[in-house]
């Protein structure tokens, strides 16, 4: 009997260890299961950790898309009954949660470099997976060699993406460079006699000297000139003579004295000396050659006693009233320049003076050396500060008014043509090939491809334009795949 109780004692005292052990592990066991589910149907946003929301959606601070946390559904103690996320992304019907399927791993900087496991790219970037439902569904090139692809907002923000959008603007722009200081040719004057002669004095002796209009240069003696002043002196004796007997005009020798005077002024002899020789009846030996324009004597050649010929030039005046800039610019800057351009110079001991001028002729050829293109600006010099040969400080204003313009960050040249990424919405960049005009600071002027107000890629757009290239190429291949089937 008391063998019986004895064993009976130890049996109860078994059966009650055993129930109380399996008391203590089922609420453990439900606990996990209770925090794999809840961690599983949790969100939170990848750029604020401590948003969590238990449905999905759009954060409320920075507009991502929320991302389910998946950290718990890892650890080894949710057992097989909660269900787990495996590498192709399927989990249980228990967890509640979408089917996310990995297509494979990716470089988030270079888009190339592909695996189909986890780990670390070549470049010792993270590589991230790719769902199938991030894939576009867009394979038709509108572009060629290029189709749109869809990235989600948490790749946008890994990638560096960043958007501006079309717009009207005003695209103004100065361009500094240097200018030299030349006279203008256009009123630069030769002084020449139109007959033969010996000089008989100078009244302007040195260059740099300045006249005014009508000034005496020199007097010269010319034995054709003295004999063309004798003929007139006897045409009006004639006319009067004549005039006595006979009171027809054209008998008094009226064309023979008129015919004298024209001879005479045609050889540049002023009215002035013409009417004192009908005064005087006396011919003028050395008759004075005065300067027919105001200016600074720039070349002087003549000389006491020397004989002239016609083709000599004996005199060069120039007016320095209005003074030419002859300025460089860039070839790069060639399409922002045109005539009548407005234009200011500075001297640079001066900066506080500044002229303001026109451009008024650009040269047809580029220094092959400099790469430089000639520009000629007009400046009024009535003060006469500015001086041929001084270097100045040009500013060009340049604009060319109110265009379509983006960043120039925006604008990819592929070599054959300029691309931009329009954002369609919803994760989706479309390629667009754009006709693009000058730039100007930062920003190309767009010709065609863009319309205002659309939204394009303006940072990482490279890491766009290589995933937007290699998809059109497995596209391409699996078209040819397809078609050789």
């Amino acid at each position: 009997m008391k063998n019986f109780l004895g064993g009976f004692l130890v049996a109860a005292l078994l059966a009650g260890g055993g129930y109380w052990v399996m008391a203590r592990k089922q609420p453990r066991h439900e606990a996990s299961a209770r925090t794999v589910k809840k961690a599983a149907t949790e969100y939170h946003c990848p750029m604020h950790p401590t948003y969590k929301s238990d449905k999905p959606g759009d954060c409320p601070i920075c507009g991502m898309r929320l991302v389910p946390i998946e950290s718990e559904t890892k650890d080894s103690q949710a057992g097989t009954e909660t269900g787990t996320v495996s590498h192709e992304g399927h989990k249980t019907a228990e967890t509640g949660a979408p089917e996310r399927k990995i297509l494979y791993y990716v470089d988030p900087m270079n888009p190339q470099n592909r695996s189909d496991k986890p780990g670390k790219a070549p470049d010792g970037m993270d590589l991230v997976p790719f769902y199938a439902n991030e894939a576009a569904t867009e394979e038709t090139p509108i572009v060629p060699g290029y189709v749109p692809v869809r990235i989600n907002q948490e790749r946008q923000q890994m990638m560096g993406i960043t958007l501006d959008q079309a717009r009207f603007m005003n695209l103004e722009q100065s361009i500094r460079t240097v200018g030299r200081v030349v006279s203008d040719e256009t009123r630069l004057h030769h002084i020449h006699t139109k007959f033969e002669g010996f000089i008989d004095h100078l009244y302007v002796d040195s260059v740099g000297e300045y006249v005014t209009a009508g000034d005496p240069l020199f007097t010269v003696y010319s034995p054709e000139l003295v004999a063309t002043q004798k003929e007139l002196i006897l045409a009006l004796r004639a006319k009067e003579k004549l005039a006595s007997v006979n009171s027809d005009p054209m008998m008094a020798g009226i064309d023979l004295v008129e015919a004298a005077r024209q001879r005479l002024s045609y050889w540049d002899i002023g009215l002035d000396q013409i009417a004192h020789l009908e005064r005087t009846r006396e011919p003028i030996k050395a008759l004075i050659i005065r300067s027919p324009v105001s200016g600074f004597v720039s070349a002087k050649t003549a000389a006491h006693g020397m004989r002239v010929m016609p083709s000599d030039v004996l005199y060069d005046i120039i007016d320095l009233s209005t003074v030419w800039v002859l300025a460089d610019v860039y070839e790069v800057n060639m399409p922002l320049v045109r005539v009548g351009q407005p234009a200011e110079i500075s001297l640079p001991y001066d900066t506080g003076r500044i002229w303001k001028g026109r451009i008024s002729y650009l040269y047809p050829t580029l220094d092959e050396k400099t790469r430089t293109l000639k520009a000629r600006l007009e400046f009024p010099n009535s003060s006469g500060l500015l001086k041929p040969e001084m270097y100045v400080d040009v500013v060009l204003k340049t604009g060319i008014g109110r265009v379509l313009a983006v960043p120039e960050s925006a604008v990819l040249s592929t070599g054959e043509r300029m691309l931009v990424f329009v954002s369609k919405g919803g994760g989706l960049f479309e390629p667009r090939e754009v006709n693009t005009g000058v730039k100007v600071r930062n920003y190309y002027e767009i010709r065609t491809g863009l319309a205002a107000g659309e939204t394009v890629v303006t940072g990482a757009n490279f890491l766009l334009d290589s995933e937007s290239k290699l998809k059109a190429s497995i596209s391409g291949m699996k078209k040819n795949h397809q078609h050789g089937q």
